[in-house]
């Protein structure tokens, strides 16, 4: 059964010692799965990719990021391995590394948090070192 939840994103980015931080506040929808979690939700203008939607599905020790519209994108973040994923924009498509320093999942039925720390590469030349808190309260 799926429920109405808000959804805030909260990540930062670090590049050559330079931190960029963005908030994202959002309503979706949770989904109990045998493995763990769905999230879905639609992307905005504010994320630049309006017309997107985002399902993440969240296991203890992964979370996988697929994006459906014209920035289709698939990026799985797993503790302990590097993935090379598929990343579209609106400018063309690469693809990146994504290596997993910590995924701590604290998800329930009634909502919770999932705090990832991740670096990313581009034909693994390195990108920058990513955290990313997401926080799910039913509505």
């Amino acid at each position: 059964m799926k429920k109405e939840v808000q959804i805030t994103i909260k990540s930062t980015q670090t590049v050559d010692n330079e931190k960029d931080t963005t908030e994202l506040f959002t309503y979706g929808k949770m989904e109990r799965l045998d493995s763990g979690f769905a999230l879905s939700y639609e992307e905005s203008e504010a994320t630049g990719f309006e017309g997107n939607s985002v399902t993440l599905s969240v296991q203890d020790d992964t979370v996988a990021m697929v994006r459906k519209g014209n920035a289709a994108s698939s990026l799985v973040i797993e503790r302990g391995k590097k993935h090379h994923c598929h990343y579209g924009t609106e400018f063309g498509d690469f693809m990146i590394g994504v290596s997993a320093d910590e995924i701590k999942n604290e998800l329930t039925e009634s909502g919770g948090n999932i705090y990832l720390k991740y670096t990313l590469d581009i034909n693994s030349v390195y990108l920058s070192e990513n955290e990313m808190t997401i926080s799910v309260k039913e509505c």
